[in-house]
């Protein structure tokens, strides 16, 4: 749900076997590709969709909506493109998203997806109970739909990742992701050990006059905690509100902003606060702006988001 909340500025700043060709007695006619075989072996699958409902694709799809951009990242990292034919209005990655016909936001175009013919749309669980009758409408018109699962950790992405990978037939590419992603993470936290004294970090996901921040059971408290560092609103639940004279009592070591996307110059705005003087954030003018899309969008890139964390708050160690 969090990651539609930073599209539109959060949306009112709260609102991711190859098997080898057996020998043929006529050597003259061409095997077919691991990837072929592949696909072929896939088809038909059911899968348990993100709100526990068996989903069956009978063949591999050829044309694919999706929902939220999240799923867009997945299937494009699972090499599927070129079979996007829909995308939200709230897509802006890969670059390719921006040729792709879009489908709304979070009150989808039903009729539009129809006609865009799709064989399979990628929804989401945490919208699935609003869309529940556009969803069925999908349905009726003969499309399959599975709905994936709400991710709320890292082990919740690797699911995502491979359950969309199962349902097209690319289950060996997503594994591949997962593994990379796993390895890429225990090697960022295996280097966070050489911290020696953990930074106090105030993460603010919107700016005043209503300062949101995440708390614990959010991909960036996860990710500071796998860095080593402290998040001063980790006793709080999900994205808590904060006052102004609350927040400045933290008085974290670093501030990061995840809305330069939307607000302009957001890092020189903060440290113009005047209320913020004696933070040591900003006596040491150590705050720093982080692509939102990175810690909040759980797809393959949440592992170059904790990265990118790491680099800011812990430059000597993540050089």
């Amino acid at each position: 749900m969090k990651q539609w909340k930073h599209y539109a500025l959060l949306l009112v700043f709260m609102l991711t076997f190859g098997l080898i060709a057996a020998c043929s007695n006529d050597t003259s006619k061409p095997s077919e590709s691991n990837a072929t075989q592949e696909t072929k072996a896939a088809f038909p699958v059911t899968v348990k969709d993100g709100v526990g409902e068996d989903v069956t694709i009978k063949a591999e799809p050829k044309k694919i909506v999706s929902l939220i951009p999240s799923n867009t990242e997945i299937a494009y990292a699972l090499g599927l493109g070129e079979k996007i034919v829909g995308v939200s209005d709230f897509d802006n990655y890969p670059e390719d998203v921006k040729n792709k016909e879009k489908i709304g936001g979070m009150e989808f175009n039903v009729e539009k997806i129809i006609s865009l013919k799709p064989d399979l749309v990628l929804a989401h669980a945490s919208s699935a109970h609003n869309s529940k009758d556009g969803l069925k409408q999908l349905k009726d018109a003969g499309i399959t739909v599975l709905v994936v699962n709400d991710a709320k950790s890292f082990d919740d992405v690797y699911h995502s990742i491979e359950l969309i990978g199962k349902a097209t037939g690319t289950t060996e590419k997503a594994n591949e992701i997962v593994h990379h992603m796993k390895t890429k993470l225990e090697e960022i936290k295996e280097k966070a050990k050489n911290v020696k004294q953990p930074v106090n970090v105030w993460v603010e996901v919107s700016p005043a006059p209503e300062i949101y921040t995440a708390g614990k059971g959010t991909f960036i408290d996860d990710m500071l905690q796998a860095i080593q560092a402290k998040n001063v609103a980790g006793d709080q639940e999900g994205w808590p509100m904060f006052t102004e004279e609350k927040a400045v009592a933290l008085n974290p070591d670093v501030i990061i902003t995840t809305y330069g996307y939307y607000v302009k110059d957001a890092v020189n705005q903060v440290l113009a606060r005047p209320a913020w003087k004696d933070v040591p954030a900003i006596k040491n003018k150590r705050v720093y702006d982080v692509n939102s899309d990175l810690v909040s969008r759980p797809g393959p890139r949440l592992v170059e988001g904790v990265e990118e964390l790491a680099k800011v708050i812990y430059p000597d160690v993540f050089k």
